[in-house]
This record gives structure tokens, C-alpha cells and sequence, in this order.
């Protein structure tokens, strides 16, 4: 019997492209790690301003890199990453809210699917520059996931009940107690100690973190940098 999986929790947002790339990183690789993989659901609105943060997208210079790094990010990791024509609608005025409310009811119900449904919604706005605020964009990224009609219209309904409102504040608030300023953050709970890492380029340092893993990384040569980044 070997060892037990460490247990690392994703605090994520559909509408941050950077959750997207640590989200793939280590769905990808969670077995080679031996990993369990908590995704939370969070918005990140609400963390920005707990921490009285700013998106970055808000000064020219910063807007123009962080649409230079996507591109070369996507490249490198093999995520198909395309900035929305109209960033600023999509980020300021639209928003995540219903989006990470539904993630949070099918965590709730349906935990089986979310990682299936949280990347079609990435896939909508941050692949194909599609909505993610309306509810029949909602439907159709579930749809598109391996969801029923039926099923994603029941949960779509229970996005304004208390139980999913709150359990996606309880999340958020989590997320900020563990000190986020942004998202993603990955913490991870190790021998009795928690780690939390802000950002989806932190994977060398997660693998360093989870000892073992990175052994196993360096016994494959030359391909340990390419797993360690998820070209493999």
C-alpha cells in the first residue's frame, strides 16, 4: 500500500486566466503527485476587495503585458487561451457572480462534474470569447460538459438560494484567510503544516514542497522541467 494522496486545495475564479492555467497544471498531473485535488470556487471579486486589491488590468502597461503573457502562458502549457475583444466588459461589468455560483451548486450536488464544467466556462470566455454571465451560457457550457437539460437546469435554479450563496461567501472567505490577494492560490496541506501559493507559476515550488515528487521528477532527466510545467 503506498503512501496516502497529500491534499491540496485550488481556490479559483472562471473569470481569472491564470485559475485556468494552474487548474490544467495540476488536473494534469494530481496522479504523478499523488495528489487530492480540492477545486473551491471562489470569486474573485470578493477577494480583491477583502485585500483592497486591484485588477492589474487596469494600468495600460500592466493590461498590455498581461495580454503578451496569456499568449506566451497558453503556448507553453497547451491551454487555448484568446483575450476577450472587449476585456473590460467582460472583467468590470459582467463579472463571475452566476458563473461561480453555479460551479458552486454542481460542487454541491454534482462534485463529480465540476471539473468538467468549470473548464467549459473557461473555455467560453477565455477560448472562444463567449458569455459566461447569461443563464443559457451557463446551460450550454454545462451541456457542452456531459450535463442533461434537465440536470444543469436544476442547478441553475438554486444559484440564488441561500445555501449555494452562502457556501460560495464561506469559500471566498476561506480563500482570504489563508491570505489571498488574488486568485489562484494553491494550498497545500503537508505534515501538519499549510502552504499558500498565490499564482498558477508555482509549480516548481509546489513539486519541491511535496519532497517526494520532486525525486520522482528528477529521475526522468531530461523531461523534468517539461513535466514539472505541463508540456507533457
Amino acid at each position: 500500500m503506498g503512501p496516502l494522496p497529500r491534499t491540496l486545495e485550488l481556490f479559483y475564479d472562471v473569470l481569472s486566466p491564470y485559475s485556468w492555467l494552474g487548474f490544467e497544471v495540476l488536473c494534469r498531473y494530481k496522479k504523478l503527485w499523488n495528489i487530492n485535488l480540492q477545486l473551491r470556487p471562489s470569486l474573485i471579486a470578493g477577494i480583491m476587495k477583502d485585500s483592497g486589491n486591484q485588477p492589474p488590468a487596469l494600468l495600460p502597461r500592466k493590461a498590455q503585458y498581461l495580454k503578451d503573457d496569456i499568449k506566451r502562458l497558453g503556448e507553453h502549457i497547451q491551454v487555448p487561451l484568446q483575450f476577450p475583444k472587449d476585456f473590460f466588459s467582460v472583467i468590470l461589468e459582467k463579472g463571475s457572480l452566476s458563473a461561480m455560483r453555479f460551479l458552486t451548486a454542481v460542487n454541491l450536488e454534482r462534485p463529480e462534474m465540476l471539473e468538467k464544467v468549470s473548464r467549459e466556462l473557461w473555455m467560453r470566455v477565455w477560448s472562444r470569447d463567449e458569455d459566461i454571465s447569461e443563464p443559457k451560457s451557463i446551460l450550454a457550457a454545462a451541456e457542452k460538459a456531459g450535463m442533461s437539460t434537465e440536470q444543469a437546469q436544476g442547478l441553475l435554479e438554486k444559484i440564488s438560494t441561500p445555501k449555494v450563496k452562502n457556501e460560495l461567501k464561506e469559500t471566498t472567505n476561506a480563500a482570504c484567510k489563508y491570505g489571498a490577494f488574488g486568485l489562484p492560490i494553491t494550498v497545500a496541506h503537508l505534515d501538519g503544516q499549510t502552504h499558500m501559493l498565490f499564482g498558477s507559476d508555482r509549480m516548481e515550488l509546489l513539486a519541491h514542497l511535496l519532497g517526494s515528487c520532486v525525486c520522482q521528477l528528477c529521475s526522468h532527466q531530461n523531461t523534468s522541467v517539461s513535466i514539472i510545467f505541463g508540456l507533457l
